[in-house]
């Protein structure tokens, strides 16, 4: 499954693990990670992040 990596602080979403603090639970795809999500970090939005490379 594809990772995705914030913008802002290079924190790394890595669908395998999940965020489960978040509420994510292992397994879940990015896509499928609610709008109002927020990167555990540094908090900024969902939209801030991108496919990593």
């Amino acid at each position: 499954m594809q990772k995705y990596v914030c913008t802002v602080c290079a924190y790394v979403y890595d669908p395998e693990e999940g965020d489960p603090d978040g509420g994510i639970p292992a397994g879940t795809p990015f896509e499928e990670i609610p709008d109002d999500w927020v990167c555990p970090t540094c908090g900024v939005e969902k939209s801030d992040f991108e496919p990593e490379e």
